[in-house]
């Protein structure tokens, strides 16, 4: 369960490393996975390590290098460590709590994904963050 203040880790290319939760997307006090929230970037790689990665980059890929600490952003959050019950009874946790930033269209600012992705995150409408990650879970 996330809410306001919560820390959450970065699993994208976007440039951000640490994120902090400032609102819940939905009238709600928690969010959990598959969930949209407002997050402020609070550590970010730097813009010259980021940018000479990039080989000749795709539109999604240079608005990534524009990420500094302190930007606004809206994230899709992957991973929590409170446990879910799925339908079948199983719980699933983590062992941090992690996001991918997107835009306001929904689409994800980075190009990659680098880590596990519930697959709740896929049954709340979000298939372009599901494409890019190397495991559902």
């Amino acid at each position: 369960m996330i809410q306001l203040k919560s820390v959450l880790n970065v699993i994208d290319n976007s440039g951000a490393v640490l994120v902090e939760c400032i609102k819940v997307l939905r009238n709600a006090r928690f969010a959990r996975t598959g969930d949209e929230i407002v997050v402020a970037v609070r550590q970010a790689r730097p813009i010259s390590q980021v940018s000479s990665k990039v080989t000749s980059g795709t539109s999604s890929a240079g608005n990534a290098q524009k990420l500094r600490k302190g930007d606004v952003r809206r994230a899709v959050i992957v991973r929590t460590k409170k446990e879910l019950q799925r339908p079948d009874g199983r719980m699933v946790r983590f062992d941090d709590n992690a996001c991918v930033l997107v835009d306001k269209g929904g689409q994800p600012l980075g190009t990659r994904v680098l880590g596990l992705v519930a697959a709740e995150v896929r049954e709340k409408g979000w298939p372009k963050v599901v494409a890019l990650a190397p495991k559902v879970i």
